[in-house]
């Protein structure tokens, strides 16, 4: 009997696996690509970013700035990507067993995750800017 059952559910389990990796991968790559926005922001700023620590900003504000850069661009994806889910749910109805392709669960904890990777990608780039000497030229 446990061969039949595994047999009946190899394709799903291989299917859900193989989606499982996908979705590490992606959100490798949206952390990269975030990573990569922010940091290529903060260079095309520095001057910028050097005159406002000359008036007076402090590190932490430039970090703040930053982050919420990051945490902008963060919640546009989501909001993206929930309509995309939200519209998309039901031609993965055959993939799951036991939850609800509206799953409240699933369309809450999957955006804050993915904005704490955002806020994660944006640390290293938000430091880099807090760096920023007063000519804004090179970093400290």
């Amino acid at each position: 009997m446990d061969e039949v059952f595994a047999s009946s559910v190899g394709q799903r389990r291989l299917s859900l696996n193989l989606l499982s990796l996908f979705a590490i991968l992606a959100g490798i790559l949206a952390a990269i690509g975030v990573y990569g926005v922010i940091a290529f922001g903060v260079s095309q700023r520095r001057r910028e970013l050097g005159i406002r620590m000359a008036l007076g900003a402090r590190p932490g504000d430039m970090e703040r700035m930053v982050i919420a850069d990051g945490m902008r661009l963060g919640l546009l994806g989501i909001g993206a990507g929930l309509l995309g889910a939200y519209s998309l749910a039901r031609y993965m109805a055959p993939l799951i067993y036991g939850v609800g392709t509206h799953d409240p669960l699933t369309f809450s904890l999957a955006p804050i995750v993915l904005l704490m990777v955002a806020v994660a990608a944006s640390w290293a780039p938000a430091r880099r800017a807090s760096r920023v000497d007063l000519g804004g030229l090179r970093e400290e």
